[in-house]
């Protein structure tokens, strides 16, 4: 009976929501065109009814794909979008529509299947030795799909108009002329179902740790690799047939698990159910709010716009956490001897970097080292992207570094938390809320984006205790939700979302002087607060209680680095984008190298972010010579398997 009164409320708000999706969708089809009957009958049996049904094959086989991912991986962030599954698939069928398009035709879903499980490959290996821990594989989840993203943003801008509508694609467009795509789906997710209920034992166990599982008899490496197989062949398809739609995937295990499923079975029912139902229901709403010109906002982008609050607004309600806490190993780091020495060790390289930069690239007799009056001329192209870049970095570095120590979490950064999406969204509006917006107003409207992000982040954590865990599910949230919103303004394909895609892209290629003088300067005045505020970074972590006891006007200081990190964010993502990683790298890695207290800490994670920043800068200016790639994928390239490394390294040494 208890069981049975946990699930009324629910099923009640599900059926009601049902309902809702249903008269939506009715409301739709009954708009008829007098004029053509025949045309009427075409457009409702092979364009809305197929819509009307991939979204609920579509919906339910991300809700069982996220179900599937976080049972095996022990890991409430797991869904085909974090774990960069959906990224890999839609970079594959990026390449495949420029170097092999036959394949787009015969081949799309092998295509899309490739590539995701491309990039749950790379992130096994990145993280087998730290036995799937949650943190290392969100990490490196977030890396692999930053990588991907940044990828197929470039290979679109380099290829203009012709690979624009495959962004648009990209978003999750469920519009549909036949009932293949359906199919396709309906057929995948039966068979993933029929895996599924034979998995459901082995599930089970698997939610348990290695050694039980193995005592039990499970073999667990073949099991967990039959669980992921089944759960990336359901989102790749879904990824080749419909587009990439996120959030779905980790929504609907949590409303189940909220909806009273304790139980195996019951997830497994009740996760596709809810997963098919969110997907009809947003894309009902897209086809309500359409204008005369058409949907302008693709079906996945409004998921996550509608999905990303009712998550955050769930958190402090939800009970799903049962796997291991993300400071649950934490252990004691080791501090430096010398820090003084080990961070000039680091200026020292970095400043070599910066001198690898400006006088070392490739023309057209290929690799040269410029000197003297050649390398005079070559400074004022050269010059200004290497200082921006240094700035940018150094800046991106401060502001994860304050981060982390305000919220006492790892993973807090400005990628992470969707920070640098939030400053996208306040240059969004910027450029169209004015026709030509200077360069100050861009900056205070990112730095106003990236702020707001901030304060709804640390805002929701205060007031519902969140621990390290759910705030980065709310930062995950907040993320997609500002990439929701990119993605609907760049879906416009006007002047203004081709600026954005340059934007999330990150490009320093067209840097001027003006703009490296202000960005060295934003930097200086910025950073120079920070020793002030050592005594404040280092009684935060410790908690509110201690704080006070110590005499720290906690909520003040709190919201004085909040503002601080927001400004640092946004005019580092104004100039270089938010796709780096630089800011959840660097203070790692300065940690890891032994300097813990504030000042030391602050000094080389700024100067580890510069670095960084500089050395991706110049492999994206001469790695393909003479096209310019985008800086923020050799971020990624250079920050997220190191720190990786440093993460197991870390593990083992302890």
């Amino acid at each position: 009976m208890a069981e049975r009164a946990v699930w009324t409320r629910p099923a009640l708000l599900w059926g009601a929501l049902a309902l809702l999706a249903a008269g939506l969708s009715t409301v739709r089809l009954a708009a008829p065109s007098a004029a053509v009957p025949d045309l009427d009958s075409i457009i409702f049996w092979y364009g809305a009814l197929p819509r009307m049904a991939v979204a609920l094959v579509a919906g339910a086989a991300l809700g069982l794909a996220g179900l599937l991912l976080q049972r095996v991986l022990r890991n409430p962030l797991a869904e085909p979008s974090t774990l960069g599954v959906s990224a890999g698939a839609q970079l594959a069928l990026t390449v495949a529509a420029l170097h092999a398009p036959a394949l787009m035709e015969t081949a799309r879903e092998g295509v899309a299947l490739a590539g995701g499980l491309a990039a749950v490959g790379l992130i096994l290996a990145l993280t087998w030795r730290r036995g799937l821990e949650p943190v290392a594989v969100v990490l490196a989840g977030m890396m692999v799909a930053l990588t991907a993203t940044t990828a197929s943003a470039a290979l679109i801008l380099a290829n203009g108009e012709y690979l624009f509508s495959l962004f648009l694609w990209g978003g999750g467009a469920l519009a549909q002329q036949g009932w293949g795509p359906t199919l396709t789906i309906a057929t995948r997710l039966a068979l993933g179902i029929g895996a599924a209920v034979l998995l459901t034992r082995p599930l089970a166990i698997l939610a348990l740790d290695d050694s039980s599982a193995r005592s039990l008899g499970v073999a667990l490496h073949a099991t967990r690799f039959a669980v992921l197989g089944v759960a990336v062949w359901l989102a790749a398809t879904v990824t080749a047939e419909v587009g990439v739609i996120g959030f779905v995937g980790l929504a609907a295990p949590a409303l189940a698990q909220l909806s009273g499923a304790r139980t195996q079975r019951g997830r497994l029912v009740a996760a596709p159910l809810i997963g098919a139902l969110l997907l009809w229901f947003t894309d009902g709403l897209v086809q309500l709010l359409a204008g005369a010109g058409g949907e302008r906002v693709p079906t996945g982008a409004a998921t996550a716009l509608l999905g990303g609050p009712l998550l955050l607004w769930l958190l402090p309600r939800v009970r799903m956490f049962e796997w291991p806490s993300l400071t649950a190993r934490s252990a004691a780091t080791r501090r430096a001897r010398h820090p003084a020495v080990l961070i000039a060790v680091l200026g020292a390289l970095t400043l070599a970097a910066v001198g690898l930069a400006l006088s070392v690239g490739v023309g057209p007799r290929g690799w040269t080292v410029s000197t003297g009056a050649l390398l005079a001329d070559l400074l004022v192209w050269r010059g200004p992207r290497v200082a921006v870049a240094a700035a940018a970095g150094a800046m991106l570095a401060a502001a994860g570094m304050v981060l982390q120590r305000v919220t006492a979490n790892p993973l807090a950064g400005p990628e992470m938390l969707g920070v640098g999406n939030g400053a996208g969204v306040g240059l969004a509006a910027a450029l169209f809320a004015f026709s030509a917006p200077g360069l100050g107003v861009q900056l205070a409207a990112s730095a106003l984006g990236a702020t707001l992000v901030l304060a709804a982040m640390l805002g929701l954590s205060r007031r519902a205790g969140l621990g390290p865990e759910r705030l980065l599910l709310a930062g995950i949230a907040m993320g997609a939700l500002c990439s929701a919103v990119l993605t609907a303004v760049i879906a416009t394909g006007s002047r203004q979302a081709f600026d954005l895609l340059r934007w999330l892209s990150g490009s320093t290629n067209e840097a001027t002087s003006d703009e490296a003088w202000l960005c060295a300067a934003a930097a200086l005045a910025l950073l120079a607060p920070l020793p002030f505020l050592a005594r404040w970074l280092e009684i935060l972590p410790l908690g509110d209680v201690t704080a006070r006891a110590l005499g720290l006007p906690v909520r003040r200081c709190r919201t004085a680095l909040v503002l601080l990190a927001g400004l640092l964010t946004a005019t580092a993502s104004l100039f270089v984008g938010p796709l780096s990683f630089i800011g959840l790298v660097a203070p790692h890695l300065a940690r890891l190298l032994g300097l813990g207290r504030p000042p030391a800490h602050a000094a080389g994670s700024v100067l580890i972010g510069a670095g960084l920043m500089v050395a991706s800068d110049w492999l994206a200016r001469t790695a393909a010579f003479p096209y310019q790639l985008p800086l923020g994928l050799f971020a990624a390239l250079l920050a997220g398997p190191y720190l990786i490394w440093l993460l197991a390294h870390e593990g083992r040494s302890h």
